[in-house]
């Protein structure tokens, strides 16, 4: 048996805390037929993702089809039924006449397919996992490992996971000493940015033939993919705030962050079973992007929802799980609010309203009808993690921050008025007053 380099050997075991692999195999000639009914299997491409298939199964390694043009031409009835045995078989499914296939597999065959002969373009980054406010070196661990055999290109992208318990990538960013002709980068679907994933529970079918395991949910997976792009925590920039403004560790700032992360890990479970996307708004977002953190002495927690997201079981849910609604302001068709207690700390729901190029939300002032409305430039979402739960925020951070606190975002403001502080607030007229007792519900 041959000597296996040390080196080697410890890429693996830190690589053996991944939860799953994503392998793309990219080609460079295009030969496949673009006709649904696929190419013979006499291709290349074929065999070379046969004998890869063949590889992992031999090992007995758990790999899943995450390629997303594969995916898009499964249905469910493909699903629920085997090949038929052809005399001439056809490869329909894997050779979608893109230069990708991927995969997902666990780090045991990284071995096996280099000790194939394959060449290796290992890329390495910092763990996020052991960055914090107290160290920011972060060891590296193998990012992205490609592999290139007879002129076609494996790309295997490691999933860790993380501790809001959801799978995450790291980008491919090259090394200067890298060979930038290794792979044909600009055409991997995976690297371009980080990106999250919920664990996907798989389904063992047959594909062309062979035997793989696909996401059992692939609509789910394929809409995840398309949104899977994580944005990190800004520890360098939050380290440097917290020095100039300490955090507060007295016991009741302590303890309104173990209730807001316990309320926030609440608010995300309710909202995901009525598949309700939701991202962190106002003060809640401010303290993820400047202190990496919830601010203390806001005393609430903010999220915003479009309002093409609404449901009405919004409520019903959040009081299935012990929160009581506090007040319920507006309607669905202008300024709708809603906010719920629980463990004593406030969750403010905001919902946003789309207009041309902004988006806006709205606010009330209960005792005189008065509307206000706070608008933002668009933006797009992104994931994050706040206090160990997966989140989402705009990724246009800085703009969203910008809009709400203006340029002096960054520094701490205790007295805020909501109805004048705000960078991006104006007034939005009056509720009529015949309208009040269904428009502004205080409980």
């Amino acid at each position: 048996m041959p000597r296996v380099n040390r080196t080697f050997v410890f890429v693996l075991l830190l690589a053996s805390s991944c939860a799953f692999l994503l392998f793309q195999l990219y080609y460079y000639r295009n030969y496949v037929s673009k006709v649904r009914g696929g190419t013979p299997r006499s291709g290349k491409m074929f065999l070379n993702l046969k004998k890869f298939l063949a590889l992992a199964q031999f090992f007995r390694l758990p790999l899943f089809l995450a390629d997303s043009a594969a995916l898009a031409l499964l249905s469910q009835d493909a699903l629920r039924q085997r090949d038929r045995v052809r005399r001439e078989p056809h490869c329909s499914f894997l050779c979608t006449g893109r230069p990708i296939t991927s995969f997902a597999l666990p780090p045991g065959f990284l071995l096996a397919a280099e000790q194939k002969g394959f060449q290796l373009l290992e890329v390495r980054g910092r763990d996020p996992r052991l960055a914090s406010l107290d160290t920011l070196s972060g060891e590296e661990i193998p990012l992205h490992f490609l592999f290139r055999l007879h002129g076609y290109i494996i790309h295997v992208v490691l999933l860790y996971e993380r501790s809001g318990g959801y799978l995450w990538h790291g980008v491919l960013r090259l090394k200067a000493a890298a060979d930038p002709t290794f792979a044909p980068f600009r055409l991997l679907d995976y690297g371009r940015h980080a990106g999250a994933y919920d664990r996907p529970e798989l389904l063992l079918t047959v594909v062309d033939g062979l035997d793989v395991r696909v996401p059992r949910n692939i609509s789910r997976f394929l809409v995840q993919q398309q949104e899977a792009r994580f944005l990190e925590c800004r520890y360098h920039d939050a380290r440097s705030f917290l020095q100039l403004y300490p955090d507060d560790s007295s016991t009741a700032a302590v303890e309104f962050r173990r209730k807001a992360k316990a309320l926030l890990r609440l608010a995300a479970q309710t909202l995901d079973r009525l598949d309700v996307p939701f991202w962190i708004s106002s003060g809640t977002c401010l303290g993820w992007f400047r202190q990496c953190g919830v601010i203390s002495y806001s005393r609430d927690v903010d999220i915003g929802i479009f309002i093409s997201d609404f449901r009405p079981q919004i409520t019903a849910a959040f009081r299935n799980v012990g929160m009581s609604l506090k007040h319920q302001f507006g309607k669905v068709e202008d300024s709708l609010e809603l906010s719920f207690l629980g463990e004593d700390v406030k969750l403010d729901i905001f919902f946003f309203y789309r207009d041309g190029d902004v988006v806006w939300n709205g606010g009330t002032q209960a005792k005189s009808g008065r509307k206000f409305k706070y608008i933002f430039p668009s933006f797009s979402l992104c994931w994050a993690e706040l206090l160990e739960v997966k989140v989402r925020v705009p990724c246009e951070t800085l703009d969203y921050v910008m809009a709400n606190y203006g340029t002096t975002w960054n520094v701490p403001v205790k007295s805020w008025d909501w109805k004048s502080s705000p960078s991006n607030v104006i007034e939005n007229g009056v509720w009529p007053v015949a309208e009040w007792a269904r428009l502004i519900q205080v409980y």
